[in-house]
This record gives C-alpha cells, structure tokens and sequence, in this order.
C-alpha cells in the first residue's frame, strides 16, 4: 500500500474516533458562532463544529504563547505558496498535505484574533487577501502540472469561479447585502483538492493511467462547475436585492 494512502487511513481511524467522543460528550446539535459566521457547509455544519472543536486545543495553545494571528496568515501563505510548487513539480501528495495544512491556518487565525479580542479590519483584509495569493499560486502550479490545453481550460475556469466566489460576496457585503449561500467556498475547495491530490496516484494507477491525474482532473472539473454555478447563484440573489433598495442576509 502506498504510504500516502496509510498515512490517510491512519488520520481517518483517529478522526473517526474523535468524532465518536464528539458526539458522546458535546452531542449533535450545536451552533458555535464561528461555525455561524462562516455560513453553510457542504459536508454539514456538525463537521465544521466536530474540527473547531478538535483543533481548539491547539487555538488555546496559541493564545496562551501569544503568537499573533497574523503570524498563521504568513503561515498559511508560505504553506500554499510551497503547494503550487509541488503541484508544478507534479508531487501532488505533497501538494496536497501542503494545501490542507495552509487551510488549517486560515481557522487558527481566526480562532486567535478572536479569542485574544484582537480582530481588525486590518487582519481580515490580510486574511482574505492572502487566501487569494494561496488560491492563485496553487491553480498555477496545478496548470503547470497537467500543460494540456483542455485541463488548463479547466483550472482557469476554476480559478476564476473560486475568485468569483469570493469576489461576489465582498462586493455585496461593502453594498450592505450579504450572500454566503451556495457551493464550492474555500473550505470545500481546500479539502476536495487535498485530499483528491493525495489519493490521486493510487487511483489513476488502479485505473490503468499511472501519472495522468485523473481523479485530480475530475475534482477540478468539479470545483469549475460548482464555483461558476455558485458565483452566478450570489450575482443574480444580490443584483435583485440591490435593485429593491433591500439589504440583506443569505
């Protein structure tokens, strides 16, 4: 077997086990602010409320150190920054395990700026902002990977919905109406491409098409169609709030 595949397996047994004792000592209907704030979740709002709670003793860590928020921005950044890399050397396990380490950076900013009470506009513009630095550098690493004309058509196309995605929520957000509905937000991107680049050799290779990245190719058609889709669904609900003078949440 792979060592990526059991190293995967591995983290799925020990998050299957604490999703058990999640479940038995917090139970199953919870709604913490963060899990609120950052509006739906594909897989579910009991996952994103599962890893909040998993990661939290990390975030306490953090604040007790004093390390500053930004410090997992610059983290997170250099992190993604180093994924693209990976994906252009076409070591997709590792660019992988590189994107959804950056992801988990972009939750521990937040959970610190809040808990030490340290939240700015300053901060969330750089937030923000360098996600996007780690978006652009991981789908050029990922164009540079597949060189065809029709899987690079596919990360283009993924590339601009993703920012799209953003895009249309900001831009609504400074005009008073708020839309965070719809599919294919960060959180899911980073996880579907991680976790897809891991597992990608093996199943190409189960497939008889070693090295042509199939599955990766797959999930970002997949990530294109969802994040386009998505980016027209916020432009339309916010344009017609808009033009009834309506603000708004969604």
């Amino acid at each position: 077997m792979r060592t990526e595949i059991t190293v995967l397996l591995a983290l799925a047994a020990i998050a299957a086990t604490s999703m058990v004792v999640f479940r038995v000592t917090i139970g199953g209907q919870v709604r913490t602010a963060e899990v609120a704030r950052r509006g739906p979740f594909v897989f579910g709002d009991w996952i994103r409320e599962w890893f909040y709670w998993l990661v939290s003793p990390v975030g306490r860590a953090s604040v007790r150190s004093g390390i500053p928020p930004e410090v997992f921005n610059v983290i997170g950044l250099g992190l993604g920054l180093a994924a693209g890399v990976a994906y252009g050397r076409d070591a997709l396990p590792l660019g992988g395990g590189l994107l959804l380490l950056s992801g988990m950076t972009d939750v521990f900013d937040g959970l610190v700026a809040r808990a030490r009470g340290v939240v700015t506009t300053w901060g969330a513009f750089l937030d923000s902002t360098l996600d996007r630095f780690t978006e652009v550098a991981v789908f050029a690493g990922l164009a540079a990977r597949y060189r065809e004309p029709l899987p690079v058509l596919v990360i283009v196309t993924g590339l601009g919905g993703s920012l799209l995605v953003s895009y249309t929520r900001a831009r609504g957000e400074s005009l008073g109406v708020t839309c965070s509905g719809g599919v294919m937000q960060r959180a899911e991107r980073v996880l579907l491409l991680g976790f897809a680049s891991i597992v990608d050799p093996a199943v190409s290779s189960a497939l008889g098409r070693p090295g042509e990245g199939v599955l990766l190719l797959g999930i970002l058609v997949l990530i294109a169609a969802g994040s386009l889709a998505t980016a027209v669904y916020r432009t339309v609900w916010i344009a017609q709030r808009l033009r009834k003078g309506k603000g708004g949440r969604r």
